[in-house]
């Protein structure tokens, strides 16, 4: 009893240290998005006066300018195009691959899931400069699928690695049960596979989404056209120049920035949850 009170009194005395270091990292997140929100009310000649300093009026104009001035309407639906449909095809291959790569027990399957593995290591900015020549070989570059195709291979490997490591959990009777009833392997991977995976296919979603969502080289760089840009792309031109207006890029940088807050607010349970699933069945 004595050895139990022991160790209760060292972790009280642990509790109020771990406190005051989580409230410091959460003060160190929130409070740039807090100062980001409120200085996207202030004109340009407010910010430079005291960076900051509340404002003294509401100036909704910021967002409505830079909503107009920066065509943040048509990049707002050109980004949803490309997570959307990246999201999706990311997802879906990724199933499959994690499907015949945790269940096909053959010589070379470790071999082909290292090979997955190893595109964790690749950057996109190290294969930019080849990249851009294959695409402009091929006539894809300013293209909506040559932006694409660059989403969904640098967002296979760590999908493929969420779905192998929860699929090798699943147990094989299911998937021997379904062959003896005359199930074929697309049958079994529709009918069981894929609804078994309901928890870790909701992170690999949401994950996928908010990295195509924030991503900014590949557009960048792949296209030149106005009407291809992303909203990551068309935030980026309120910064730079002489005719900078802070007002305006803050009020551009929070259009970006919220509806991805929103989006992890709702469903950061699901993401703990895959995580937790996938690490343990893994």
């Amino acid at each position: 009893m004595d050895a139990i009170g022991g160790v209760k009194h060292r972790s009280s005395l642990w509790l109020l240290p771990a406190c005051m270091i989580m409230l410091f990292f959460s003060f160190l997140t929130l409070a740039p998005l807090v100062w980001l929100l409120y200085s996207s009310f202030k004109p340009h000649q407010a910010i430079i006066r005291n960076v900051f300093s509340l404002p003294e009026t509401i100036h909704f104009m910021n967002y409505v300018t830079a909503w107009e001035r920066g065509n943040l309407g048509l990049y707002f639906v050109n980004s949803i195009t490309y997570t959307s449909t990246a999201t999706a095809i990311t997802t879906f291959l990724a199933l499959a691959a994690g499907y015949g790569l945790a269940k096909f027990r053959y010589r070379v399957t470790g071999i082909i899931y290292a090979f997955f593995i190893m595109g964790l290591l690749i950057t996109p900015h190290s294969v930019l400069v080849p990249l851009f020549v294959l695409e402009t070989s091929l006539n894809i570059d300013d293209t909506r699928i040559g932006v694409i195709i660059p989403y969904v291979a640098f967002g296979l490997p760590f999908l493929i690695y969420l779905a192998t490591s929860y699929i090798r959990g699943l147990p094989d009777e299911l998937e021997q049960a379904a062959l003896c009833d005359g199930a074929g392997y697309l049958q079994i991977f529709w009918r069981i596979i894929i609804p078994l995976c309901a928890p870790v296919t909701s992170t690999m979603i949401i994950f996928a989404f908010i990295s195509n969502w924030n991503e900014f080289v590949f557009v960048f760089v792949l296209t030149s056209k106005v009407v291809l840009r992303s909203l990551p792309v068309g935030i980026n031109s309120f910064a730079g120049g002489l005719t900078r207006d802070y007002g305006l890029q803050f009020a551009a940088l929070v259009i970006g920035t919220l509806p991805m807050i929103i989006f992890y607010i709702f469903f950061h349970d699901q993401i703990a949850r895959g995580f937790a699933a996938g690490a343990i069945k893994g």
